[in-house]
């Protein structure tokens, strides 16, 4: 029979996704190393977090890739997604909330497809500066950076747009965008025309940050759905937090930033968070990892404390299902903090629990595609 997974309040799944291969310059790559270093993981851990490591997954570095300048890097930042996505649907069978340090922004659809082996439907509440809705026939950069959300909806590259293996990996009504304050001629043009929302930087400011958060979370419907957060750390302005791959003034405060990510963090139905943009190559001395180390800190301890009186039973979501033996937290790898699993073990894993799942039966209004999604 089909078991649920059991949400667990406490407890923090890890993974790093190394990658600027998605990006407009090089060194976000080694924002995952940056931030262990500053202590990610024995802050959580003091806060009351039962934290799993499951260490990085290999290296996708940026180049310029002048043969593909519609769509750059495409092989590389598939590979990464491939390797992030059976990271990720390890962690999210364990029940924690995942949280991605990166990296570059492509690493939301290897989250993401790796959340829909578990979950038939996802919302996205995309935390960010820009819209990045262009495709390769609108770009003016060939960056993927600039086009997740486009491929995320189903638009864009074959090779994204069926990563998932459906024509939309998030459905355009079921994503937010909060924060934005640029816009290409193109986006702005899809933009007036589609059903995804949005809420600008400028509208954040006139309402209040959590005021502005918490009606961003009824556009989400967060109440009746899971969600996965992305956070690109261009959101905030260049004056008090620079090192980012595209800075810009004005935008949201770091306050601002916080006041949101702890409404949207102490939801119940939130899922995994990535961390994306920050670029350790313009911060010599680390001051801003640890910035953002204390960052995190702060809105997953707002989270614990919201979330500490766990949900009965029969408020679990009936989104949510697990097609074999009842859900256990794996066991990191033996070096996780400096190495992801091995492919031929992660892949070995997810296609013994689909091969577990196709015998399996469960209620058609609830039951989950159990094999893998394809990629």
């Amino acid at each position: 029979m089909a078991v649920k997974i059991i949400r667990q309040p406490k407890k923090i799944a890890l993974i790093g996704a190394p990658s600027s291969a998605a990006a407009f310059q090089p060194g976000s790559e080694k924002a995952p190393a940056a931030l262990r270093a500053a202590g990610i993981v024995e802050r959580l851990k003091n806060a009351g977090f039962e934290v799993t490591d499951y260490g990085d997954c290999a290296p996708r570095l940026f180049a310029d890739d002048e043969e593909h300048r519609r769509a750059r890097n495409l092989p590389a930042i598939v590979a990464g997604l491939n390797d992030l996505k059976v990271h990720t649907e390890i962690a999210m069978k364990s029940g924690a909330l995942v949280l991605v340090l990166g990296g570059d922004c492509a690493q939301s659809i290897g989250l993401l497809t790796g959340a829909r082996r578990y979950y038939k439907h996802l919302n996205l509440l995309w935390f960010d500066r820009d819209a990045d809705l262009n495709t390769p026939a609108s770009t003016p950069s060939g960056r993927i950076d600039g086009m997740v959300v486009a491929h995320i909806i189903g638009r864009g590259a074959p090779e994204l747009v069926r990563f998932f293996g459906e024509t939309a990996l998030v459905r355009e009504p079921d994503v937010t965008l909060f924060g934005i304050t640029r816009l290409d001629p193109p986006e702005q043009e899809f933009l007036d025309k589609s059903p995804l929302r949005h809420i600008s930087a400028e509208d954040i400011a006139a309402k209040g940050a959590a005021a502005a958060a918490t009606e961003a979370l009824t556009h989400l419907h967060a109440d009746t759905r899971e969600f996965v957060l992305h956070l690109d750390l261009d959101v905030i302005t260049q004056e008090e937090f620079p090192p980012v791959n595209v800075p810009a003034s004005g935008g949201l405060s770091f306050d601002d930033v916080r006041a949101s990510l702890k409404k949207f963090a102490s939801h119940k139905n939130l899922l995994g968070l990535d961390i994306a943009q920050y670029n350790p190559d313009k911060d010599p001395d680390g001051t801003h990892a640890k910035k953002i180390v204390e960052l995190l800190v702060d809105v997953l301890s707002a989270r614990l404390a919201a979330l500490e009186t766990p949900a009965p039973p029969a408020a679990e979501s009936a989104n949510a299902q697990v097609t074999d033996k009842p859900a256990q937290t794996p066991e990191p790898p033996a070096a996780a903090s400096a190495s992801a699993p091995t492919a031929e073990a992660t892949a070995s894993e997810a296609t013994a629990e689909a091969t577990s799942a196709e015998a399996t039966s469960a209620p058609a209004e609830d039951a989950l595609d159990a094999t893998p999604p394809e990629s």
